[in-house]
């Protein structure tokens, strides 16, 4: 078993910030990706932005230059720091992660439990 657990979220107002962590834990032999995606009301959910083992980042174009993706693998943990944030940003932010349960295969794709991110004024 597979399992990711993420914080962060809240009410903030438009141009301030929020950092969102979310750790996996469980039968981990390795993780090939973790990433943040978000789904707001009405809308399908989307990719925010993905980091690989090698450091790798691809992020949506609406974040670039705003979000920042990053990880320390030694801990299973992924990171979204969100600056300059505007009423569309609002969604549930869900993590995801990619990955091995032992050296022989055996994949897994987990997505954690989502956390509500409010910008409003």
């Amino acid at each position: 078993q597979v399992q990711l657990v993420e914080s962060g979220g809240g009410l903030v107002q438009p141009g301030g910030s929020l950092r969102l962590s979310c750790t996996a834990s469980g039968d981990i032999f390795s993780i090939d990706t973790m990433g943040w995606y978000r789904q707001a009301p009405g809308k399908e959910r989307e990719l925010v932005a993905v980091i690989n083992a090698g450091g790798n980042t691809n992020s949506a174009d609406n974040v670039k230059g705003r979000f920042t993706i990053s990880r320390d693998h030694s801990l299973n943990t992924v990171y979204l720091q969100m600056n300059s944030l505007k009423p569309e940003d609002t969604a549930v932010y869900y993590c995801n992660t990619r990955g091995s349960k032992t050296n022989r295969g055996g994949l897994f794709n987990v997505w954690g439990q989502g956390t509500l991110v409010t910008v409003s004024s």
